[in-house]
């Protein structure tokens, strides 16, 4: 994402996290997996206070799938809470497909179609490889794998969405996964799934999803960014087809709200976050849920976007 964008998300995430109580936490590092010459870990957090059995949540993060750090600043806050409540936080390396595109080329729609496939299928990929890391130390760290949840910000949330999408779908990506393993939650902060053949599809219906996005984002799509059924479809499309299937959701829909909403949530929402767990996947409780924030005095607010406007907004050069 444009680097103006995430340095003033940044700054006042971190303004704001100063303030935050910060839970006892302890951190232990881990090599989960090599691909491509890159050493790939993952940061394990735990709470001294919890004991027995418990879940755990994988953790990716944001940056347009050129930059970002699983232990970046803006995400400690999100763990060390989680933590504290007795869920265990993986938060977990990737590759970053697109961390050398030239960006006199990123607006070239056509050129970038199989190059953001190629990056966002290497992330679900390395997404993977953590979860069978997690669930090959499961018993040894005390972690209940039937209530695995992977959650992200922007980059990380189209990466959960589409891991979520793949394993449902059982394609050939999902195999390394043990059989019969179903993620037991998705948290996606301003996220979308990418698809060369038009809307998702979905042979099994998902994991309960909770869904944070502003129907101003231009770097996420709200709703769709497709040439020709290829590209990104927001949750507008998605909880329409999971309405469906019958599937439970959470859906906080903000009007006039850009891509900060990739992650104030981690800071402001961690309650709503944390209710979520306790209702949909501990209790096991099918609901679907909206919440739809209104700015009353929202005029003239650009909500609508080509894909070039999305190209533009995420690679085009610095001014």
């Amino acid at each position: 994402m444009k680097r103006s964008i995430l340095t003033t998300v940044s700054i006042l995430l971190a303004a704001c996290a100063a303030a935050q109580p910060r839970f006892e936490t302890q951190v232990t590092t881990h090599l989960f997996g090599e691909r491509d010459g890159k050493h790939l870990m993952l940061d394990r957090y735990t709470s001294p206070q919890t004991e027995g059995i418990r879940p755990c949540m994988i953790f990716v993060f944001g940056g347009g799938f050129t930059s970002g750090e699983r232990n970046a600043e803006i995400y400690i806050p999100y763990y060390e809470f989680l933590a504290g409540h007795g869920i265990d936080v993986v938060a977990i390396d990737y590759r970053l497909g697109l961390e050398n595109i030239d960006p006199e080329k990123a607006t070239n729609i056509r050129g970038m179609i199989s190059t953001m496939k190629n990056a966002v299928d290497m992330a679900v990929d390395d997404l993977y490889l953590a979860t069978s890391y997690v669930l090959e130390h499961a018993e040894h760290w005390q972690i209940d794998p039937r209530r695995i949840i992977i959650s992200g910000s922007s980059a990380g949330a189209i990466t959960v969405l589409q891991a979520e999408n793949v394993l449902c779908n059982s394609l050939p990506a999902a195999a390394v996964l043990p059989a019969g393993f179903r993620y037991a939650g998705v948290i996606a902060c301003a996220g979308a799934i990418f698809s060369t053949d038009g809307k998702p599809h979905w042979d099994k219906a998902p994991a309960p999803i909770m869904f944070f996005h502003g129907d101003a984002d231009s770097n996420v799509p709200y709703k769709k960014a497709s040439l020709m059924g290829i590209g990104y479809y927001g949750p507008q499309i998605i909880t329409r087809q999971l309405d469906k299937l019958g599937s439970p959701y959470y859906f906080y829909s903000a009007q006039c709200v850009d891509h900060s909403l990739a992650v104030t949530p981690l800071e402001d929402k961690l309650d709503l976050i944390l209710q979520f767990i306790r209702d949909y996947i501990d209790q096991g409780r099918r609901l679907r849920i909206r919440t739809d924030v209104e700015k009353i005095d929202c005029k003239g607010c650009k909500t609508h976007f080509s894909i070039r406007d999305y190209l533009s907004t995420n690679y085009a050069p610095q001014q």
